[in-house]
């Protein structure tokens, strides 16, 4: 099985969605600043890293986790579903794919801290923000990938589609 965790940027939700399915974040509470700003690919993406898929290891079971992000095209996630479907039909390619869409659970704060940081350069007012959205949001994301690691099990379509709701 395949996940791929997208959303606007690629590098703050989806960044902690990868980690938290990979197991390598605290589950039993608030993340710290320190664990957050360590996460893989956290805050670190640029413009030139937009659309590309990023792998971020294997899980316990051996399932592939990506990221990506796509920015406000509403055309990304579709064309890569049919892309997958075309492969597993004229490939026949048997791997599940699931896109779980982290966009739901971002806060405010994350929203601001991502803008000033990652588009104005203003990383001293940006990174805060982006600490305190990171809190706010870290059992919301973990519902999230415990929510879209539940639909890959229990479902044999081959590719998946989750827009995902806000998990307050």
């Amino acid at each position: 099985m395949i996940y791929i965790y997208n959303d606007y940027g690629g590098t703050h939700t989806t960044s902690m969605a990868a980690a938290y399915h990979l197991k390598k974040l605290p589950t039993d509470r608030k993340l710290t600043k320190e664990e957050i700003l360590n996460i893989d690919y956290f805050n670190k993406l640029t413009q030139s890293d937009m659309g590309k898929i990023i792998f971020h290891g294997e899980d316990e079971d051996g399932n592939s986790v990506y990221t990506i992000g796509r920015k406000s095209s509403k055309l990304v996630v579709p064309a890569l579903k049919n892309l997958s479907i075309l492969l597993q039909d004229k490939c026949k390619v048997h791997e599940k794919i699931i896109f779980s869409n982290t966009s739901p659970t971002v806060p405010f704060a994350m929203t601001m801290g991502g803008f000033l940081s990652r588009e104005l350069k203003i990383d001293f007012i940006g990174v805060p923000l982006l600490v305190i959205g990171a809190k706010q949001c870290c059992h919301d994301i973990l519902r999230l990938v415990e929510h879209t690691k539940q639909i890959g099990k229990s479902t044999n379509t081959k590719v998946i589609v989750l827009e995902n709701k806000r998990f307050k």
